[in-house]
C-alpha cells in the first residue's frame, strides 16, 4: 500500500503524471525514486483500424517496489517495506527534478542507509513550468 501525507493512497489521479517516493525496508534502509501513473501503449493495426493508435494506460504503480535489484530481492524474500509518496507531479520533468533534488539533498550515493547507487537526470527549465 502506498501512503501520501500519512493516508492510504489507492486511486490513480488523472491530473498528475507521476510521483516521487521513498521506500523504507524493515531494517531502515531507504530508496528514493520516481514512478509514473501512466504509460504509453500502441494499439496494433487490425482489420477495422488501418493505423496504429497511440493511447495511455495505467502503469503498475500500485504494485511497484522500486527499480533497485537489492530492494526487489528483499521484497521477494518476504521483507516488509513502507512505501510513501513524497510529492505528486504534474509532468515527467517535475518528477525527474524532484527525484534528483531529494536524492542530492539526502546524499543517497554517500550514505549506506540508501539503496540508491545512481542519480541520472536531464531536465530543462521549460519541463518544470506548469501549463
Amino acid at each position: 500500500m502506498w501512503y501520501y501525507q500519512g493516508e492510504p493512497f489507492t486511486e490513480t489521479p488523472k491530473e498528475f503524471h507521476g510521483f516521487v517516493y521513498l521506500i523504507t525496508d524493515d531494517c531502515g534502509r531507504m530508496y528514493i525514486g520516481k514512478k509514473f501513473f501512466w504509460k504509453p501503449k500502441i494499439l496494433p493495426v487490425t482489420k477495422t483500424r488501418k493505423r496504429r493508435k497511440r493511447t495511455i494506460v495505467e502503469s503498475d504503480w500500485k504494485t511497484y517496489h522500486g527499480s533497485n535489484e537489492l530492494l526487489k530481492e528483499h521484497v521477494q524474500e518476504g521483507g516488509e517495506v513502507k512505501r510513501e509518496i513524497l510529492r505528486l507531479c504534474k509532468t515527467k520533468g517535475q518528477c525527474s527534478y524532484y527525484e534528483a533534488k531529494l536524492q542530492f539533498e539526502n546524499d543517497v550515493l554517500l550514505d549506506d542507509n540508501y539503496y540508491n547507487n545512481f542519480i541520472g537526470c536531464k531536465i530543462h527549465s521549460k519541463h518544470l513550468i506548469e501549463k
